[in-house]
């Protein structure tokens, strides 16, 4: 085994992490932050257990620095389930093949985790003095909806992170490559979470006689029409920016085509002509709905009078719950007997993106990569930034990855088979180092 501390082994602290099995639920992320802790407490640093429930708690560490506004990485320790899938390698075990680091967590987001704490703890060892503090923050129940971890903590402690205006958290700095440019997103701005419940309500009734206008017809009806047809396009400045960035990097026509997204009356025929890329930008510019759990019905031989419908809902930034609600029930149109609520929101309604610390994340990239386009982007899914964000701090999404060309993020997050290259985890770890140590200095 290495003589080296285990911060300058970055893949050897992902896969100590890995063994770790927080999966949530239930969580269980107590040991796991235990060992974090230690590793802080020992380099020197001073720590705080943030808990509302003893097994899941979450930890403060704070590098002490200069007058500058402190900076805040956050990330979480928790991760997805891995039942009914089948993995080519176990998934808590850490296990290293072909140079890559496999298990679940290992890209969500145990990996962000460790290249944060590798970089707080190799700045404490070197008795760096940041501009301002530095404070990591590692979460629990992330993937459940941060109840009891980001929402806990802001909700309780919000003098911890006063005067913090920049945070730092998933996803961002991996590469998307269109066209052949290496863009590296990194996240300025995400979509909220805006769960719906909707409720069908008819007349029931014995099953032997056809009931062709019931709850089960307007079902049918009010399913097809979510699912069929796109909500409004609205185009958000973050979605403006990312846009932007990519035209310009392309030739005279692909950038005329990419620039006609921002005109909301040509954003969905350009999309169905952009074919792939075109998927990957479509939830940025509309608010989605899924579909996804259906309740209702007791017997088979009885029509149930009442059907409960789960929607998962991704709003942009800027809009309300009401708005949305307003779209869902135009593209559903007249149906007799269904209603929306919103089961769930979280997130500030603001949508204002302070893009000052951007040059710095970008910079970190390019630094170590002279082919990466660093761009803003916006997220069409929902992190713990949105609870970092009621306190009015500025959420990026910024757990930077140098990728081969063959290696695919996405379809590994929360899959069988999740793993990173281990140089990407080094690569990471440094420039959320340089992040570190240029934060606050210009």
């Amino acid at each position: 085994m290495s003589s080296e501390p285990i911060h300058e082994r970055p893949g050897d602290l992902l896969a100590e992490l890995i063994r770790f099995e927080t999966v949530n639920p239930p969580g269980n992320e107590r040991a796991c932050i235990e060992y974090i802790d230690g590793l802080l407490t020992e380099a020197g640093l001073e720590t705080e257990t943030l808990a509302a429930e003893p097994e899941r708690p979450n930890l403060l560490a704070r590098l002490p620095g200069g007058d500058a506004a402190p900076l805040l990485l956050q990330g979480h320790v928790d991760v997805v389930p891995t039942e009914g899938q089948e993995w080519s390698e176990p998934p808590f075990e850490g296990v290293r093949n072909d140079g890559e680091i496999w298990g679940r967590g290992a890209l969500d987001m145990k990996g962000g985790v460790t290249m944060m704490l590798a970089a707080m703890l190799r700045a404490a060892e070197e008795g760096l003095e940041p501009a301002g503090d530095v404070l990591f923050l590692a979460l629990s129940d992330e993937e459940a909806g941060g109840e009891v971890g980001a929402k806990h903590v802001v909700e309780n402690y919000p003098e911890r992170f006063d005067g913090v205006g920049y945070a730092i958290g998933e996803f961002g700095g991996f590469p998307m490559r269109i066209d052949g440019t290496e863009f590296y997103p990194i996240q300025v701005a995400e979509k909220r979470v805006c769960w719906l419940d909707a409720t069908i309500t008819g007349e029931g009734g014995h099953a032997s006689r056809t009931k062709r206008d019931g709850t089960m017809n307007a079902l049918g009806t009010v399913l097809t029409r979510l699912t069929e047809h796109r909500l409004p396009a609205q185009i958000t400045p973050a979605a403006r920016e990312f846009i932007e960035a990519l035209a310009d990097e392309s030739g005279p026509e692909r950038a005329e085509q990419l620039r006609g997204l921002l005109d909301p009356e040509r954003t969905d025929e350009i999309l169905d002509e952009l074919g792939a890329v075109g998927d990957r930008l479509d939830p940025m510019l509309h608010n989605t709905v899924s579909p996804t759990v259906v309740e209702g019905g007791g017997k088979v031989n009885v029509h149930p009078s009442k059907i409960e419908l789960r929607i998962d809902g991704r709003i942009l930034p800027g809009v309300t719950p009401e708005e949305f609600i307003e779209e869902v029930e135009t593209v559903v149109g007249d149906v007799a007997g269904v209603t929306f609520e919103v089961a769930r929101f979280s997130g500030a309604p603001d949508s204002t993106v302070d893009m000052g610390l951007f040059d710095l994340l970008g910079d970190a990239i390019e630094q170590r990569n002279s082919d990466a386009v660093p761009v803003p982007f916006l997220l069409t899914g929902a992190t713990d930034g949105r609870f970092f964000e009621e306190l009015d701090i500025q959420p990026y999404g910024f757990t930077p990855l140098k990728l081969p060309e063959s290696f695919e993020f996405m379809p590994l997050v929360h899959a069988a088979d999740e793993r990173v290259p281990e140089t990407a985890v080094e690569f990471g770890t440094a420039a959320i180092g340089d992040v570190i140590r240029g934060y606050g200095r210009n």
